[in-house]
């Protein structure tokens, strides 16, 4: 089984490309499954049905310089609509999985459940990620700024923890390392922050969820797996099987990156021989 569990297009605010492009270069690249997890961030970005959107231009993330982006969550009605429709068009070549990444924050949860509740029957997969915390995002170091690694990094993981009691319609937790990527004094060390990963892992297994490997850890030319591998170690200790592996590709360059690396270093280092898709919120079992 070869599956590309996060994947975005043009409706997420920092992807240009089109889904069709995607799905086609998973076709070519032997994938037997895809899944669209575009962008949702509340707090930092409008619905589209709440107008007065925002648009960025050439130096926002991912635009071209004659191209504008609105700085909107999915444009919900039209995402599925269109996701349905390329099922069907795609049907005999390859399986597509309808999805999305919400930055769930403390201070956004209600939000996030009131949509995942009004869109729940068009599911099958959902990351839960922390983009940013009180509305401060990490890749401007509005979130870093003023504090020390360990505040900063103790901050992102007990914020990962404190959504974890108030949200659970998710079913992986998504590249749970990140802020390693916005660091800028360096890889915090695991051991300092061991025992509050260690409880974040312990609610997710408690509550059937699992966890990710995001493979950009490999072209954002990170010395080690997304989470780590250190973390990885711990999730299964702990007992946790569900595992999804995705690329976080917002273009084709990086679709399906490194899954095959992925795998291998479940089964060799790791020592778990599974990988899970998901439908309808339901993990399904594949044997690496």
């Amino acid at each position: 089984m070869l599956a590309d569990y996060h994947v975005h297009s043009e409706f997420s605010d920092d992807s240009l490309e089109t889904m069709e492009k995607q799905i086609e270069r998973g076709i070519e690249l032997g994938l037997d499954e895809i899944c669209f997890t575009d962008h949702v961030d509340y707090g930092i970005k409008k619905d589209w049905e709440e107008g007065d959107i925002v648009f960025r231009g050439g130096d926002g993330i991912n635009t071209a310089a004659d191209h504008f982006e609105p700085l909107a969550n999915v444009n919900y009605p039209e995402y599925f609509g269109k996701l349905l429709r390329m099922k069907e068009t795609y049907k005999n070549k390859i399986t597509i999985r309808k999805g999305l990444e919400l930055g769930v924050q403390t201070i956004t949860a209600e939000q996030n459940q009131k949509l995942f509740d009004r869109y729940q029957d068009e599911l099958d997969f959902v990351l839960l990620s922390m983009h940013q915390v009180d509305n401060l995002e990490f890749w401007t170091q509005d979130y870093q700024r003023g504090k020390s690694q360990q505040e900063y990094n103790e901050g992102y993981y007990k914020e990962i923890y404190e959504v974890q009691k108030v949200y659970k319609d998710y079913s992986v937790l998504a590249h749970l390392d990140m802020l390693i990527r916005y660091d800028l004094n360096g890889v915090y060390p695991f051991e300092k922050v061991k025992d509050i990963i260690a409880e974040i892992l312990k609610q997710a297994i408690r509550d059937d969820k699992g966890i990710e490997i995001n493979t950009s850890s490999w072209h954002y030319g990170l010395k080690d797996t997304t989470p780590s591998r250190d973390i990885l170690r711990l999730y299964k200790d702990l007992g946790g099987r569900i595992i999804t592996i995705g690329s976080d590709a917002h273009n084709t360059a990086y679709l399906g990156d490194h899954v095959v690396d992925a795998q291998r270093i479940l089964k060799e280092e790791i020592g778990l021989d599974e990988v899970c898709t998901f439908e309808h919120m339901v993990p399904i079992f594949h044997r690496i």
